[in-house]
């Protein structure tokens, strides 16, 4: 049976629940799309720095966005799961709208984004939500609206402000449209079960070493849990290490613990072309 872009939205709205996290393992290309499907993940999330690199591009809002639509369009098309793409600050055209982006996105067949907020003043990126808020709502997708924003990650404020700084544009950003909240850089538990507990929607936090576990970030209420560029990082690690040891040493103890190759091909099941 097909599953519908709409019922796939519906389904990937259904997973944000704090008793049991929405654990992504952020991917890059369909290749790491496909893994991440077959080990069991229940949703794809694109990691746009990973995408970026993939494609030749620094992240921070240089990748064109029609690469990263085609991107995004490749990877929904080879896995089954809901997909949900992260587009950086919305890719907006001139004027700073960004409905066009939401529409392309939509039509690539994903059902959640990631808008962050960056150096956007909470007015503006407030404004950007809206737009995307009523783009959505004009398709027959309940696209999932995950505003993400940077106060603790780029470190806005005196750090005795940015619990609240953070909370008061996560109301503003609910008023807008958003479905969710993104609070990346942040791991401490305290802190995260304040979050949780004055946001009035799902909460999602970007974990890694030294974060807490999915099970101990479930107990404060965090309803998704994203790796962001951290596998795309640690792959690139493997080709540094492998390059450096075949430069040096002439040896090829790197690859030991690579995806078997009858294995990963068999993964492509049918050709991707967008």
């Amino acid at each position: 049976m097909t599953t519908t872009t709409a019922e796939k939205a519906l389904l990937f709205r259904a997973l944000h629940d704090h008793r049991r996290p929405l654990a992504l393992g952020n991917a890059w290309d369909v290749a790491s799309a496909l893994l991440s499907e077959a080990a069991g993940a229940p949703a794809v999330a694109t990691t746009s720095a990973g995408v970026a690199w993939a494609l030749g591009s620094p992240d921070g809002h240089h990748l064109p966005r029609e690469q990263a639509i085609r991107a995004v369009a490749a990877i929904a098309a080879a896995v089954q799961v809901p997909v949900t793409a992260d587009l950086e600050d919305g890719y907006p055209d001139e004027s700073g709208d960004v409905t066009g982006t939401i529409l392309a996105v939509l039509e690539a067949g994903a059902v959640g984004v990631n808008l962050e907020d960056g150096a956007l003043s909470p007015a503006d990126f407030a404004a950007r939500i809206s737009d995307a808020r009523a783009a959505a709502d004009g398709s027959d997708v309940p696209l999932f609206i995950n505003a993400r924003t940077d106060v603790f990650l780029a470190g806005i404020g005196a750090p005795e402000t940015r619990l609240a700084e953070t909370l008061s544009r996560a109301r503003r950003y609910l008023e807008a449209g958003a479905d969710g909240v993104f609070v990346p850089g942040v791991a401490d538990p305290a802190i995260i079960a304040e979050l949780t507990s004055g946001i009035a929607a799902p909460v999602n936090i970007m974990a890694g070493p030294g974060s807490p576990s999915v099970a101990d970030l479930a107990q404060r209420g965090v309803a998704r849990v994203s790796l962001g560029s951290g596998v795309a990082q640690a792959a690139y690690a493997v080709m540094r290490r492998a390059a450096e040891e075949l430069y040096s040493r002439g040896t090829y103890d790197s690859l030991s613990a690579g995806v078997d190759y009858g294995e990963l091909n068999a993964l492509m099941r049918t050709p991707v072309r967008v």
